[in-house]
């Protein structure tokens, strides 16, 4: 199982959510640039980014900073964010990003996803995010009707290989990942799944792993200190 350090920018910053809710968001390093060289000095391999901005308004905002971050870091990194049609596609990977993540698309724009998959393969994953079971996008400000391992198939039908699972409700609260829903999600479809929100403690990544998940995206356990990033990727590599 791999671990991807989070970094959230939003007006720029480097930021923590707590249920997806904007006005929560607290800045948590000094500059995205700082945070990505600790992961990095930390054993990191890959790195997880997010434009919040971007997601909120559907367009690319901060990606011109995001790419910045991810080229000086040295790492392999996934974006997500307000990432809407293939032009917003091509910036991210012609500018070295591994991996881009679609989320409102995958529930808006179905067609966008086939296309892109059809183009870049592997390099595209499908972040859904959902509370109570049922699918939330637009930075998680509009629901939807569908439950998430229906868009799960639906995207694994498609070619997508790599889906982030967000349970909303644990995110930024380091209170644990949805276990259940990601043991289920992992019977119903063969991709590689990223579990994403609540991991708080090491015993959380051991039981993600218990699970045969692919990875998990850590943030605001890392920036409070209650999961030692170093530890936990040395832990991973002996599971």
């Amino acid at each position: 199982m791999i671990i991807l350090p989070a970094i959230d920018i939003k007006d720029g910053n480097c930021v923590r959510l707590q249920k997806g809710v904007y006005e929560t968001a607290q800045k948590v390093a000094e500059s995205p640039y700082l945070a990505a060289q600790s992961f990095a000095d930390a054993g990191a391999q890959w790195m997880h980014m997010v434009d919040l901005d971007g997601a909120k308004d559907a367009k690319l905002i901060n990606a011109d900073l995001i790419a910045d971050v991810a080229k000086s870091s040295g790492l392999r990194v996934e974006v997500g964010g307000g990432i809407r049609s293939m032009a917003a596609i091509d910036y991210y990977l012609s500018r070295g990003i591994d991996r881009v993540i679609l989320g409102s698309a995958a529930v808006k724009d179905p067609q966008l996803v086939r296309d892109a998959v059809l183009a870049y393969g592997e390099k595209i994953a499908v972040g859904i995010d959902a509370k109570d079971g049922m699918v939330r996008a637009e930075g998680w400000l509009d629901n939807s009707e569908i439950n998430y391992i229906e868009l799960a198939k639906r995207m694994e039908d498609v070619g997508v290989r790599t889906i982030i699972f967000t349970d909303i409700d644990q995110d930024g609260m380091l209170s644990g990942p949805n276990l259940k829903q990601l043991d289920d999600l992992t019977h119903e479809v063969g991709c590689d799944i990223i579990a994403s929100g609540g991991v708080a403690v090491l015993k959380d990544i051991i039981n993600l792993s218990d699970l045969d998940i692919y990875g998990a995206i850590c943030g605001k356990a890392i920036y409070s200190g209650t999961l030692d990033l170093k530890q936990a990727i040395e832990m991973t590599r002996k599971i």
